[in-house]
């Protein structure tokens, strides 16, 4: 059965908070979800790369026309590539609304990279992951273009299966190693990594080989997977993604772009990568409730979704959606709830004008349903909740929650289960 609209924009919010991809077997794949997300520009990933010694295009940053030129002039490069760094995808075929298209120019002249980045630099870029009015650029990258002859993929990550980290590579790189990994398993290659011993020569070698580097080339390859592996530890990532780990016609091997994705809990001892988390393109609001350890993605509709776990929010969506409601967003509480974090996600919620109603529903596994009861009072007294209040509560401590909330003399509809929350939900709002 096909997704309904709203879990296909709610699975398209998902995606955008970095959610990543980790292959356990050659032919299968499984989401894990981080806590919050930290975002890099592509030169400051760059950056962490090369100071682990990973070979990368030669590249300055500039944030005024002047240094865009005078950076392209100290590349003294055959071949220039200047790209507007924004977090979301698509540059390439974007539309600045200084009339220049395109957020990646290739040129071989370094005299025209300053004009070019003075119809980037202070102007917005739209691009088809952008809000419609786009992103303000406020930094360009300027690097020597490199041809790539060969393009692989390759990827460290945490493996739960393995109790650790494991190499996955792919002769087939530049492309979605999703796609590859259904359609051409056999091309998938693992190497499952100690812990204690860290990347041995035989398989930074054997991945080398898999991934189609021959002579000089597997050694120098092999060098950088080690490296590689270097920058993970180094960094508490959870993730580093190269694609492409490509070859040029001069026989060098580079990695031309990465994607690296960090350990939260690390986050006391590698202070200086989290402050480079750049949170300027995030959604305000989504920015606001990472604070508390919610996960918030704002939708179009006018019912607010308040749930815990991210398949029971599109549930949710999905049947106010079939009886004829639009959700305004889905609020994710996670596990390890507080009252205070209760109180924060509603005022979240009610903040939002497009609001005319909020559905609560929490199924209580490791969520205490007393805890959200008496977060929810809380809030609905102190924020004075003037929109319909719906809750469908299950599981843990369910029965001590029911009776807080019919105690409480405020104006709150209890459900007995999914589909009678939504239909009192969708209701509500007609009733007005």
């Amino acid at each position: 059965m096909a997704a309904s609209m709203a879990s296909q924009v709610l699975l398209r919010g998902l995606r955008r908070a970095s959610t990543k991809f980790l292959l356990l077997e050659k032919s299968k794949l499984t989401r894990v979800n981080p806590r919050r997300w930290l975002n890099l520009q592509e030169y400051q990933s760059k950056k962490l790369m090369q100071d682990s010694g990973v070979a990368v295009q030669r590249f300055f940053v500039a944030d005024t026309p002047a240094d865009a030129l005078e950076a392209a002039k100290r590349l003294n490069a055959k071949e220039i590539v200047l790209k507007a760094q924004i977090l979301a995808g698509g540059r390439g075929k974007g539309v600045f609304d200084s009339g220049l298209k395109g957020g990646v120019h290739l040129t071989k002249d370094p005299a025209v990279v300053g004009d070019l980045a003075s119809k980037m630099l202070g102007y917005n870029l739209t691009t088809k992951q952008t809000p419609k009015e786009g992103v303000k650029v406020k930094t360009v990258m300027v690097a020597e273009a490199l041809d790539i002859t060969r393009e692989t993929y390759f990827a460290i990550l945490m493996d739960r299966a393995c109790n650790g980290p494991v190499m996955v590579g792919s002769p087939q790189g530049g492309m979605d190693i999703e796609e590859v990994a259904a359609k051409t398993p056999e091309l998938i290659f693992k190497e499952v990594i100690d812990i204690f011993e860290g990347v041995q020569d035989d398989q930074a070698v054997r991945m080398a080989a898999n991934l189609g580097f021959k002579g000089p080339l597997e050694r120098q390859a092999a060098d950088q997977i080690k490296r590689l592996y270097d920058l993970f530890l180094k960094v508490d990532a959870t993730q580093v993604e190269v694609n492409p780990l490509g070859e040029t016609p001069e026989g060098q091997v580079v990695c031309f772009d990465a994607k690296i994705n960090f350990d939260d809990n690390a986050e006391f001892r590698q202070k200086d990568v989290f402050a480079m988390d750049d949170m300027t393109e995030s959604d305000p609001t989504e920015t606001e409730a990472a604070k508390y350890d919610l996960k918030y993605i704002g939708m179009d509709g006018n019912i607010a979704c308040f749930v815990n776990g991210a398949g029971l929010a599109m549930a949710t969506c999905d049947i106010i959606d079939l009886h004829g409601g639009k959700p305004a967003n889905f609020l994710d509480l996670g596990g390890g709830v507080k009252e205070s974090q209760v109180y924060q996600a509603f005022k979240l919620l009610t903040a939002d004008p497009k609001v005319e109603a909020i559905l609560v529903n929490i199924f209580g596994g490791i969520v205490n349903c007393a805890i959200i009861a008496n977060g929810i009072t809380k809030a609905c007294r102190e924020l004075e909740l003037k929109v319909p209040l719906v809750v469908r509560l299950e599981g843990t401590n369910v029965q001590e929650a029911k009776r807080i909330l019919s105690e409480s003399g405020l104006p709150i509809t209890s459900a007995i289960n999914l589909d009678d929350a939504a239909k009192k939900a969708v209701a509500s709002i007609r009733k007005k």
